[in-house]
């Protein structure tokens, strides 16, 4: 009997283990969900229960099947807690292509690091971090863990599929609070509405679930993430955060909090301080050129530093700090640069916004909550509104770069918030002119001078290297400009910090054997300093419209002076395309002994429907091929 017990007992845990294996075997994915998937979500349940205004709890379980190596990135498991959110428990387990488990892992194997965003003085965010050591594929990762959140104010948004790649066989979120707890939602690309049920005891339970999604295929110059992923947005109504109390349901709201609660009384400067730029700005009658003198006092005397400690990461320093300490992070700077105009009488506006120089992302205009990464500043002049970035010591008075340009941003008014649009830099004023006279020696050499002239968003690409050595930037100029055997005889940057900024780079150079001799000809590549080796990767089947995060213009003409002796053997380059996203013209002419290169290229940003992205890659593609040009010249007979 205790035989026959034992075994029937040994069945039952086989039995078990198999049931549990099959269900993470990768072949059970059905089928529809492998095109375009790096990863395949198994099973996601997230779970947010807030007991009080300073009591929430988080929970996620999750289990996840990586199909090859691209897919890698959703097995690092980050937890990201600071004294607010504070970690209850993680446990994990790890299996194999058949769903045998290989491994166990618990809290003790993550590694805990401070969350080092690269530029935080301080920062007392830490992320717990780990991904598991596999190299077959495919495998499956299953994790779970739980926070307890000390807040009430921002919650994280669901995303299901939270990149391109991951489809999604099941996915759970579910929102639970007591009776008195009200929130506002937002569904973004969500196949099914929320459902909502509520218990004996009067709590609310929010419910989204998806299934079988699939994954979003990743191409190139795609729409913004919101634009096709899938996700809900939270926002309470009433909230605590770090002991502060709030509530509200639009910006207008949003905005009154943030300055009643953390920006008013917090504008104080020292006696000193205050006569000094009154002093400074004596005799000055214009406002804008005023709080121009300003803002480059502040320029001069502070740099950014940032400090992300509890508040802090939504509160500024106090103007008076910053003013001893000589730096802040951009709320403080954007904090004292208010308080050193209100000194001289000119209001501005605290302003939050969402800075990404790749990506435009504004705040959702039907959807207050929590957004932004960045604070700027705003002088509401009359039929004249200025912005400005405080964090820079270089940039500009008026001037904001493609960081936060042409974006939604929140202002924090004594009135309440405003959604206001930053300025957009276009296509034409987004400028790059190269001007270049060089003469082609019978040996080949090429010798000469070029002026290149950057407005716009083009204005500061060469911040970075006008603050180096003349030696790094003769080096950076020999990388920049496609030029073989360059040699940089001259080198020079200057910049005019006007309301229409322009940098200014003058370079002389010569470049021995530029050309290549024979049989009596001379080989020689038109343009020499701003090619397009390649065009956009073409992409079978688009499933996503063509977007361009940002319009531009470049324009070159260089003048050659052919040798002595020698007439053009190719024939003209003659290239002129127009589309709805842009416009490209080369030619060359050859007028008595000087060959005239003219080039330019217009990309005009926007949003395009997916079947013209063929005829934008055939637009590169043409200008690849004319930037390629080869022109011969012969010798006369």
């Amino acid at each position: 009997m205790i035989r026959t017990g034992v075994f029937a007992l040994l069945i039952t845990v086989l039995t078990v283990n198999v049931k549990a294996q099959q269900g993470y075997d990768a072949s059970l994915i059905p089928k529809d969900l492998l095109p375009y998937a790096s990863s395949v979500v198994r099973l996601q349940e997230v779970n947010m229960y807030v007991k009080d205004l300073n009591n929430s709890t988080y929970h996620i379980k999750q289990a996840i099947t990586i199909l090859n190596k691209n897919g890698d990135d959703m097995a690092d498991i980050e937890i990201w807690h600071d004294k607010t959110n504070v970690i209850k428990y993680v446990k994990g387990t790890v299996y194999n292509s058949s769903g045998v488990l290989i491994k166990k892992f618990s809290e003790s194997d993550f590694e805990d690091v401070n969350a080092n965003d690269g530029f935080s003085l301080f920062n007392d965010l830490k992320v717990k971090h780990y991904q598991p050591s596999v190299t077959e594929y495919p495998y499956t990762v299953e994790y779970e863990y739980e926070e307890r959140e000390k807040q009430s104010l921002d919650f994280p948004d669901w995303m299901p599929n939270p990149g391109t790649g991951t489809a999604v066989e099941k996915s759970t979120f579910t929102f639970s609070c007591k009776p008195d707890f009200n929130i506002r939602y937002k569904e973004i690309n969500l196949p099914s509405a929320v459902s909502i049920a509520t218990d004996k005891d009067g709590v609310k339970t929010y419910t989204w679930q998806v299934s079988n999604l699939k994954a979003v295929k990743d191409e190139p110059y795609s729409p913004n993430p919101e634009k096709i992923l899938t996700q809900v947005k939270i926002a309470p109504v009433k909230f605590t955060y770090e002991r502060l109390d709030g509530s509200f349901s639009d910006w207008n709201g949003l905005g009154k909090w943030i300055y009643d609660k953390l920006l008013i009384n917090r504008q104080q400067l020292p006696a000193a301080t205050v006569q000094h730029v009154k002093e400074l700005t004596a005799g000055i009658t214009d406002p804008k050129l005023k709080a121009k003198k300003i803002y480059e006092y502040m320029q001069g005397r502070t740099h950014y530093v940032s400090v992300q400690i509890g508040i802090g990461g939504l509160q500024p320093f106090l103007a008076s700090d910053v003013d001893q300490l000589n730096y802040g992070d951009c709320k403080a700077l954007v904090n004292y640069t208010r308080a050193l105009l209100k000194a001289v009488d000119i209001d501005s506006w605290y302003c939050v916004v969402t800075g990404d120089h790749s990506r435009k992302t504004s705040m959702l205009t039907d959807f207050a909550s929590l957004q932004g990464n960045h604070a700027i500043l705003c002088i509401p002049f009359k039929n004249d509104t200025t912005w400005m970035d405080c964090t820079s010591q270089t940039i500009p008075f008026g001037y904001l770069g493609d960081f936060t340009d042409d974006r939604i941003a929140l202002a924090c008014t004594p009135q309440g918030g405003i959604l206001l649009h930053t300025p957009k830099y276009t296509a034409d004023g987004n400028l790059l002119e190269h001007t270049g006279n060089f003469i082609l020696d019978d040996n080949g050499g090429l010798s000469g001078s070029m002026k290149s002239v950057f407005k716009g968003t083009e204005y500061n690409d060469m911040d970075d290297v006008i603050q180096e050595s003349l030696k790094e930037q003769i080096k950076d100029m020999q990388r920049i400009y496609p030029i073989n055997n360059m040699i940089v005889q001259k080198l020079a940057f200057t910049q005019d910090k006007s309301l229409h900024p322009t940098t200014t780079e003058d370079i002389t150079l010569k470049a021995p054997e530029y050309a290549s001799i024979a049989n009596g000809k001379v080989h020689f590549l038109l343009n020499p300093i701003n090619r397009m080796n390649r065009a956009p990767k073409l992409v079978m089947n688009r499933t996503t419209d063509l977007y361009i995060n940002e319009g531009y213009t470049s324009e070159d003409e260089i003048t050659y002076t052919i040798p002595a002796g020698y007439r053009q053997y190719s024939e003209p380059l003659t290239v002129s395309i127009k589309n709805a996203f842009g416009t490209f013209l080369a030619t060359s002419t050859l007028q008595g002994n000087c060959l005239i290169y003219k080039r330019k290229l217009q990309v005009i940003d926007g949003t395009y429907p997916k079947e013209s992205y063929q005829d934008f890659v055939d637009f590169y593609q043409a200008v690849v091929d004319a930037d390629d040009y080869e022109m011969t010249l012969v010798k006369n007979n």
